[in-house]
């Protein structure tokens, strides 16, 4: 740090030339998060000092956050949820994982596991390290969900939880829910469903419904980000429980605040993405989010015929807003390079080995049209 400050114009040209740096959106093709929308952003300005760490001087913020979370627990099935805004879906993982491993410690149990698919984000990497979880990954099916008999084989007396997916990371595909409810109700274990990408997704998909959330009876948390397809500001997420008393379990005593104590992972909590969330929830309502989800999944469909025509097949049929399309596996990487250079950003699957694409609210018709002559063109 410099002995004498900068006069702000000259600050303000430091950020503009890093600004120039940062990719914009309209060539990513690999980001599960877009451009907020106005409003969002409007609010989260509004709401900058707000610390939701020390709610009881922010109330406004506080109410907000309250009936988001009632908005979003509506939009899964259950307004009657319990839950806060978080960070994102990291955040929300460890914190569903965590209140369950609380409990099952209080309890007595030592070691414990979880049952994770092979298509688990790598959030719950991260939950094993931290909470010192074995953490058991399933196999998947043809469709590249998880495959229910492996989660079964992997059952013990320590398995405290299994998480199933809706909207994997990389194929956008959704985990058989129901048929793992079945088994968490059998068995009686903690169903953690990490809807992430697709909690603002599968609600509006027309030419199918899903049954993923707190409408599956033994479906015990959800985890899901306003700051992806909800266009709210970065860091948006939200994690809800459908029994209260989960959120005990995670309480900490904070006696020098305006509340006693805090459930959340984080102690200062920003009330500014709170805004933005409830802000976007209202603007949009469920009409404007089913026409958002509607132009997404349409671009994917002519995405997907396009492709097809210069003779690149998905790996499925895309059951949201991520297509994935098969190459030879040794040509996977070299054509993903060749489009970098172009300009493109595009990720690469792990198992099958695939390009991998998310057709995200900033990507546009003649986007589209783009990246397929230039795919067309570096094959």
């Amino acid at each position: 740090m410099e002995e004498r400050g900068m006069e702000i114009e000259a600050v303000k040209k430091l950020l503009q030339d890093k600004k120039r740096k940062d990719m914009a959106y309209e060539k990513i093709l690999t980001s599960m998060c877009t451009y907020p929308h106005e409003i969002a952003a409007y609010a989260h300005e509004m709401f900058l000092e707000a610390n939701l760490g020390d709610s009881g001087l922010f109330l406004g913020a506080k109410e907000m956050e309250e009936e988001a979370v009632r908005m979003i627990g509506e939009l899964l099935g259950n307004e009657n949820a319990f839950g806060y805004i978080s960070t994102g879906g990291t955040e929300s993982n460890i914190q569903a994982i965590h209140a369950i491993r609380n409990r099952k410690r209080r309890d007595g149990l030592k070691a414990m596991n979880v049952i994770v698919p092979e298509t688990a984000h790598f959030s719950f990497d991260k939950i094993g390290d931290l909470l010192s979880i074995e953490v058991r990954k399933a196999a998947l099916d043809d469709e590249l969900r998880v495959d229910v008999k492996s989660v079964e084989e992997l059952i013990d007396d320590k398995t405290i939880c299994m998480v199933g997916i809706a909207g994997t990371t990389e194929f956008g595909q959704i985990d058989p829910i129901e048929e793992l409810a079945g088994i968490a109700k059998d068995r009686d274990i903690f169903l953690h469903v990490d809807a992430a990408f697709g909690g603002f997704v599968i609600p509006f998909l027309q030419e199918q419904k899903y049954a993923f959330d707190f409408s599956v009876e033994d479906v015990s948390s959800i985890s899901i980000d306003p700051h992806k397809m909800g266009m709210s500001t970065i860091p948006a997420g939200c994690i809800l429980f459908r029994d209260e008393s989960y959120l005990s379990e995670l309480a900490v005593l904070t006696p020098y605040l305006t509340t006693g104590e805090q459930c959340s992972l984080l102690g200062t909590r920003s009330g500014a993405s709170v805004a933005a969330t409830y802000a976007v929830l209202k603007y949009f309502g469920r009409e404007g989010m089913k026409k958002i989800v509607s132009e997404c999944m349409e671009l994917t469909r002519t995405l997907v015929q396009g492709a097809k025509a210069i003779g690149v097949s998905p790996v499925i049929e895309p059951v949201m807003n991520v297509v994935t399309l098969s190459l030879p596996a040794a040509e996977v990487d070299r054509v993903a390079n060749a489009l970098e250079a172009k300009g493109w950003r595009v990720s690469v699957t792990r198992v099958p080995k695939a390009l991998r694409l998310v057709i995200m609210p900033h990507v546009k018709e003649e986007t589209v049209k783009a990246f397929l002559d230039d795919l067309e063109a570096v094959r």
